[in-house]
């Protein structure tokens, strides 16, 4: 690992400093490196930077990262700085994404289809029924999506095994470093996730223990790295409820189980569904019609292909790679003015070729 991991580390490190203040603070100066290296006057200069967060960053913090740094090396663990080019596409448009992920074993971040499977760790016969059920549908239909989860009791225990018993890929996103599993039952379960290919995810440094405010923090990375999120069963406040309000404003599309009136432990899912926040599904096939995964033809007949500029295509091209972007990504991406990228989008959209959607937000149809 190059130095500039030693600084991104580092960053994620400093007391005070989360995913928005990172970017401004790599914004206003240019480099990772310079935040170590500037002086406090630079610092106090910098819009959200006050004394006290100025304080914080000291040459003690990069002590802790070479430890952390070392801890990585050790353990064949990866990392993936938000500036880097391998760093996953699903996560590039949202400014409160980690600064950097820790991986251990195969995150399979290329996956084109990525579905977040959660819900409560109360779990009941329907619930584990309906999330077995579901994967081993997908599977039996011949596809397969990275199946994420966040490797909790209940529903993300039932969806992680499922998947490894249908031989579909999977990730776990975690609420603390990777120096330990949590709960310390599923360190087996974590294991046979990382032998069959998947990975454990995590923002966290081995610092950061299992608290309560982590896992809320989790659960805005289960939402932005799918495209599509699933609750199988909760009651009306969990976990899974706000990996949902999440989803609603990264622009990603919700899934869930209908329950019985007055049902606790479906409640959850009912709200979604009356709220209109989320799309009923009973099995694997409403799945996969509303995520349009059949009836589509892979390649369009050359007759009714509409004719695209070479600005349109740069478009095209840069959105094929991701589930969704936004405007000033693919004006930064393409190289060309915001305003000439919305006209151009414009001209797609009459064209057929993208879908606009909430904030700006833009993906190919």
């Amino acid at each position: 690992m190059s130095d500039k991991k030693l600084f991104a580390i580092a960053l994620n490190l400093i007391p005070g400093i989360g995913p928005k203040r990172a970017r401004t603070l790599v914004s206003y100066l240019g480099s990772v490196e310079k935040i170590f290296t500037a002086s406090k006057k630079e610092l106090l200069e910098i819009p959200g930077i006050g004394q006290l967060l100025a304080k914080n960053i000291t040459s003690e913090i990069l002590e802790k990262a070479q430890k952390e740094l070392d801890f990585c090396k050790k353990n064949n663990i990866k990392t993936y700085f938000y500036l880097d080019d391998d760093y996953p596409s699903n996560l590039k448009n949202f400014e409160d994404s980690p600064v950097i992920l820790y991986v251990k074993g195969n995150a399979n971040f290329d996956i084109r289809k990525k579905l977040a499977v959660v819900g409560t760790r109360g779990i009941t016969h329907y619930g584990d029924s309906n999330c077995k059920q579901l994967i081993k549908q997908l599977a039996e239909k011949g596809f397969t999506p990275l199946i994420i989860s966040g490797l909790a009791h209940g529903i993300d225990t039932c969806a992680h095994k499922a998947a490894l018993e249908n031989d579909l890929p999977t990730i776990a996103v975690l609420g603390h470093g990777l120096n330990m599993i949590y709960p310390a039952s599923n360190r087996e379960l974590a294991k046979k996730i990382i032998e069959n290919g998947g990975g454990l995810v995590t923002e966290f440094n081995t610092t950061d223990k299992p608290e309560a405010k982590n896992f809320v923090r989790r659960n805005r990375i289960i939402a932005a790295l799918s495209n599509a999120v699933i609750v199988v069963e909760s009651p009306k406040k969990g976990g899974s409820l706000i990996t949902a309000e999440y989803a609603v404003g990264y622009s990603k599309e919700i899934f869930t189980f209908p329950g019985r009136v007055g049902d606790t432990h479906s409640e959850g899912c009912n709200y979604l569904i009356k709220t209109n926040r989320a799309s009923l599904i009973e099995n694997a096939s409403d799945l996969i019609y509303q995520l349009s995964w059949t009836a589509k033809p892979k390649v369009r007949q050359k007759e009714i292909l509409p004719v695209l500029t070479n600005d349109e295509q740069k478009i095209v091209e840069i959105l094929k790679n991701v589930d969704i972007m936004n405007v000033d990504t693919i004006s930064f991406e393409t190289g060309l003015p915001i305003n000439k990228v919305l006209s151009l989008l414009f001209e797609l959209e009459f064209k057929d070729v993208v879908k606009a959607l909430p904030g700006r937000m833009y993906k190919l149809i």
